[in-house]
């Protein structure tokens, strides 16, 4: 169900309650189908996206069936990459392929987004017809429906590449900070973006219930939670690599400007992943890898110095797009280049080929057969083979982190070099040799550069970094400090630093700066920070600090500077467990009766703990338990210790503790011993793994559940009575046994009777004396008395005479009727003497002569006869067939003398019966 603009849409599906539970637990249950995927996925080690794509597409191929199941990541230029693929072994290949952007456009993207299922049972069935209702003025919006009709041209792709069903889920990661605040779409959801695809196929159509599309949808939840520490750790490394590389660039370009980043190692190819680079610096050339030629560079130089004369640098995936004259000329050799200008005529560039060559095809190629009406392919070979035509011309995108390093790279250069313009007569070489004056003129600049640089990565540190001077004013406070306090730096700057110290900090503070000022650095103080405008209700901001004098020229000091721990988070889990650990002991030695037995045990096996109850349950001294074995001397076969019944018992006690401890799911055992004073004892024993602050588990915390006496009288009442029912089983077993005998002589003596020739009536009698036995026996061999007792009884079906039954069940009450001076009389129509039936007949007798027996038991001797009515109705079913209903009740006839009529009075109920009617 979900909401458009004129009301709600309902999908309705067919439910098959075999396949998958729908009940009230059925996201519960949904769960439960994924949890053995996701334990894979979350127990996969980190650093490897290829094997976590992998074993995703693994385990959605075993969940749903399907015959191709295929992981579709977007990249950053919007192009699609196959980068895993699960498939049936007779299907081609698609592992490698790439596809432009095109093929999924960005309104569908955006519908992923919003929609995160979309299945297709069956693209080659007639779509149904929509009935909209007139005073509608736009027409219905289905794009948020599992389970709309797929489009046309969707349909004729997949019937091309052979697919019948499919099942598409999307992936979506957490944006980055900078794309936050760039996308401007209100429409999109905050925070999210779309990463790619689970896309399954399969080659018949295929229906997937929604507790399974439920169940995978919730596994890719899990998977959208590991990639995002996938990409966040590949951005670290790749930061790290990249802040490493320009440290050793730096102390290069301290010695040999620039020269140096090229002729030694490592150079400025390891800054950034390209193909070449090159320095074109005092109209000489220095070329590393693969790079346009000599001739060539300069072209482009010349290039930029006309049309880009205003930047300090140009970076493209595309010199054909940038406009470059002589980029179909480069094309084999480079399509991107990133350029920055280090002096008014030095350039450093970057190079990269064109994406084509990095692609690999995932089977063999061959041409696709299938074309629409106007003669494109539409099939994945033809859409990859449209992506190799687009790429040639275009290199891999230049990152935001790499170009970051570019620039920082050219911040440098352009603050250590010297404007060779100024000096263009007297330069022969490289590096010229400078005076004294020039000397402290450059060390200016470069100090200047290094403290630019320093003050940016402070800036941007991840850790909490503030200053203050020697009156204790804050001249210092990066945006991690103002991210924890929610103090803007604007507000921070100026401001005593004690202003915003929490009072019970303001003492460690004064000490800080005392100590500064005498040249003492302190180490791994704790203060708490105020916290300010949103972050004000979360309390305040606990930091560990180190302080550091700042000096000036003269070695003066000026100032202190805090390199700061945030230790909030670890403080409040501290706090936490304290309390725990707090309330743990309260309950493990509160003496209460309402505190159940408890036991804990370490991860080798020795008891730690043996709390009031235990003492009280097993009759054991809490001295006598702790640092024992568990398992051998506080519970043993022995006659030391609590004895149990037998060595199994004792298995199963080893086997529930080893489990709990290897990190398995909490336990439970029915566990039963023999106190010290030899009473037996039942419980039910339940174990949970213990886990220090790092999470590694130490042992096992156990509880025993023991009945209350009120609850053992009961079960002791229980299996009194089942051993009542138990006799009484046997003794109507007995009876059972003792009736077969006496009702075998009968039926014998019948059997000589059948020669004889006898009359009508005497043969009427004799086969009402044969029902009478056959509804006997079969009485004697309903043995289930449960089902008897819930009103289920065998039944048979067979051809008879409905006057012979009826005639039985007048015999069996013939008896008791003289006995209370009744007469029984019967009231049928004629059509009931000749009616022939299907059913159960000695069940039928069975139920009416009860229902008689039961008249004659509550009518009043000489009240008057009793009248046994039966009212017949057919029903027509087909040309061969008839059912009839049939009226079963008995009357009490009123004989009124004074008025010499007779007047009935119904009894209070009736028997209906349905029976198929022999035609």
């Amino acid at each position: 169900m979900h909401r458009i603009d004129v009301g709600l849409v309902i999908d309705l599906e067919p439910v098959n309650p075999a396949d998958v539970p729908v009940t009230a637990a059925g996201a519960l249950k949904s769960y439960k189908l994924a949890a053995k995927a996701i334990s894979r996925l979350q127990s996969l080690p980190s650093g490897n996206l290829s094997l976590l794509c992998d074993v995703l597409v693994r385990e959605v191929s075993e969940l749903t069936g399907y015959d191709r199941v295929m992981a579709y990541k977007f990249h950053e230029d919007e192009h699609g990459e196959v980068i895993s693929e699960c498939r049936r072994s007779d299907l081609e290949p698609y592992l490698g392929l790439h596809y432009p952007a095109t093929d999924i456009p960005q309104a569908s993207r955006f519908l992923f987004m919003k929609n995160k299922v979309r299945m297709i049972c069956d693209c080659s069935a007639v779509p149904v017809k929509i009935i909209q209702d007139d005073s509608l003025a736009q027409p219905l919006s289905l794009c948020g429906s599992t389970l709309r009709a797929p489009h046309g041209c969707h349909a004729q792709y997949m019937a091309n590449m052979g697919s019948i069903a499919s099942l598409v889920m999307s992936v979506t990661i957490n944006e980055d900070e900078e794309e936050d605040g760039d996308t401007g779409n209100d429409q999109q959801p905050k925070g999210r973006k779309l990463w790619g695809l689970v896309v399954c196929h399969h080659t018949s159509p295929r229906f997937v219930p929604f507790p399974l599309r439920y169940a995978c949808e919730f596994l890719l939840q899990v998977f959208g939670i590991q990639l995002n520490k996938e990409v966040e750790l590949a951005a670290q490394a790749k930061e790290r690599h990249i802040l490493r590389t320009q440290t050793l660039l730096c102390d290069m370009l301290l010695r040999d400007a620039p020269v140096g980043i090229f002729t030694q190692s490592p150079n400025v190819m390891d800054l950034v992943k390209c193909d070449g680079a090159a320095l074109y610096y005092q109209n000489q050339l220095w070329m590393l890898g693969s790079t346009p030629s000599e001739a060539e560079i300069k072209s482009i130089v010349a290039w930029l110095q006309e049309n880009h004369d205003g930047s300090t640098g140009l970076s493209t995936d595309s010199l054909v797009e940038a406009g470059y004259p002589g980029a179909a000329a480069l094309r084999e050799v480079v399509c991107g280049m990133a350029s920055i200008k280090i002096s008014s005529k030095g350039f450093i560039f970057w190079f990269r080929a064109h994406t084509a060559k990095e692609i690999k095809w995932g089977g063999a190629k061959h041409e696709a057969v299938d074309a629409d009406e106007n003669g494109r392919k539409m099939h994945p070979r033809s859409s990859f083979k449209a992506f190799l035509e687009v790429v040639k011309w275009r290199s891999v995108a230049w990152e935001d982190v790499e170009m970051d390093a570019i620039h920082s790279l050219q911040l440098i250069l352009r603050g250590s070099l010297q404007d060779e313009d100024a000096n263009r007569n007297n330069v022969r070489t490289i590096v010229k040799a400078p005076s004294e004056d020039t000397k402290k003129i450059q060390g200016l600049l470069e100090l200047r550069t290094v403290t630019d640089e320093m003050v940016r990565l402070i800036e941007t540190a991840i850790a909490p970094i503030l200053a203050v001077d020697i009156a204790g004013n804050i001249n210092g406070w990066n945006n991690k400090a103002a991210e924890l306090t929610g103090l803007p730096v604007m507000e921070a700057i100026g401001r005593p630093l004690v202003d915003i110290v929490v009072s019970d900090s303001v003492e460690v503070v004064k000490q800080i700066l005392d100590s500064a000022l005498q040249g003492i650095e302190e180490q791994n103080l704790e203060i708490k920070l105020k916290t300010f405008n949103e972050q004000e209700c979360n309390g305040p901001v606990i930091l560990m600090v180190n302080s550091c004098c700042s000096r000036d020229l003269s070695d003066k000091v000026v100032g202190v500077c805090f390199v700061a721990q945030d230790l909030t988070g670890q403080k409040m889990i501290m706090d936490k467990y304290t309390r725990i650990q707090g309330d743990y002991v309260a309950i493990v030695k509160n003496p209460s009766e309402l505190i159940p037995p408890i036991f804990m045990i370490n991860d080798l096996g020795s008891c730690l703990e043996w709390n009031e109850a235990m003492q009280k349950i097993t009759g054991m001294k809490r001295e006598d338990a702790i640092d024992k074995l568990l398992i051998g001397e506080v519970f043993t076969l022995h006659d030391y210790g609590c004895r149990v019944k037998d060595h199994a018992t004792l298995t199963k006690l080893s086997i529930l503790m080893n489990t709990v401890i290897s990190g398995q799911d909490p336990g439970k055992l029915l566990f039963g011993f023999f106190d010290t004073d030899g009473k037996y004892v039942e419980s039910l024993l339940t174990a949970n793994k213990r886990t220090n602050a790092e999470g590694k588990i130490t042992g096992a915390l156990c509880f025993l559940h023991v009945a209350s006496p009120e609850l053992q009288h009961a079960l002791q009442v229980q299996k009194m009575s089942e051993q009542a029912a138990t006799n009484s089983f046997k003794e109507l077993t007995y009876i059972r046994q003792e009736l077969r005998n006496p009702l075998n002589g009968m039926q014998f003596t019948h059997s000589l009777l059948e020669p004889s020739e006898l009359t009508e009536e005497q043969k009427r009698l004799v086969a009402s004396n044969v029902l009478c036995q056959d509804q006997l026996k079969k009485i004697l061999h309903d043995t289930d008395l449960e089902s008897i007792e819930q009103c289920y009884m065998e039944m048979n079906t067979v051809e008879f005479k409905l006057e012979e039954a009826l005639n039985t069940v007048l015999m069996q009450g013939m008896s008791l009727g003289k006995e209370k001076r009744i007469s029984i009389e019967r009231d049928w129509p004629v059509e009931v003497s000749c009616m022939y039936l299907y059913g159960d007949n000695l069940r039928l007798q069975q139920v009416l002569a009860d229902y008689l027996a039961c008249t004659l038991q509550f009518t009043q001797p000489a009240e008057g006869p009793i009248v046994l009515q039966v009212i017949p109705k057919k029903e027509n079913i087909g040309s061969g067939m008839q059912i009839a209903h049939l009226e079963f009740s008995s009357q009490i006839l009123w004989i009124l003398s004074h008025q010499s009529r007779s007047r009935s009075y119904m009894s209070p109920s009736s028997i209906w019966l349905l029976c198929s009617l022999k035609q």
